[in-house]
């Protein structure tokens, strides 16, 4: 059975992504900031799925660092077409309110990246232990005591693996009663193959801004 366009996740995503944010690699991998900002708007929803309450603190972080580099751009659009001239140009004025904002989403979406990618290579895997792993690597390092536990908690209520899969494909579809229940392996084929799809193009963001933050002209201290 094909995909219902108006209950599949990656229907509802589809040119708003970051498959679709352009990356100028003749201009050092100048990332386009606006589509930037529609595929992380995009990217969040995604926790609509794994569940608001557990992930309440991620949303909030994503959506809150989103919006300072909005702000940004909005303030500024001509000096901010790419985020890294959004970047350069804000520290050029002696502010970095947006710069910080971005080194957070950034975490937050390698955060996000890295359950995806070990649950997509590790099937047997549920996302309680995908999540959990990307934590460790990822936000744990920059989170103080308290957070850690608020974190470490919630992840131990992801939903089971059958049931995002099923989800991700039609929000409608029926929980799964238990961790060993099976998705259909049609349904699991075409989850993860657009998964991969979006993984993928992530990964390559995430990678090109990192690099781009470690670098004595993304620093503000």
């Amino acid at each position: 059975m094909a995909a219902n366009p108006d209950t599949n996740w990656l229907a509802k995503i589809e040119g708003k992504s970051f498959v679709n944010v352009s990356i100028d690699s003749a201009n050092g991998d100048a990332i386009n900031t606006e589509e930037f900002l529609q595929a992380a708007r995009s990217l969040v929803t995604l926790f609509d799925i794994l569940g608001a309450t557990t992930f309440n603190r991620v949303i909030a972080d994503l959506n809150t660092n989103i919006e300072k580099v909005q702000k940004r751009k909005d303030a500024a659009p001509a000096e901010s077409e790419t985020l890294q001239d959004l970047v350069r140009n804000e520290l050029k004025s002696g502010q970095h309110k947006a710069t910080e904002g971005l080194l957070w989403l950034v975490r937050g979406l390698d955060f996000t990246v890295q359950a995806l990618r070990h649950n997509l290579d590790n099937p047997s895997s549920q996302l309680s232990v995908s999540f959990n792993q990307a934590y460790g690597t990822t936000l744990k390092p920059h989170h103080n005591f308290v957070v850690k536990g608020v974190f470490s908690a919630a992840m131990g209520f992801c939903p089971y693996r059958t049931t995002f899969f099923r989800k991700v494909d039609d929000k409608n579809a029926k929980a799964a009663d238990n961790e060993n229940e099976k998705v259909d392996p049609e349904v699991e084929a075409r989850v993860s193959a657009g998964l991969s799809r979006e993984v993928e193009a992530l990964e390559r963001v995430v990678k090109i801004l990192k690099t781009f933050q470690a670098t004595p002209e993304a620093q503000w201290k």
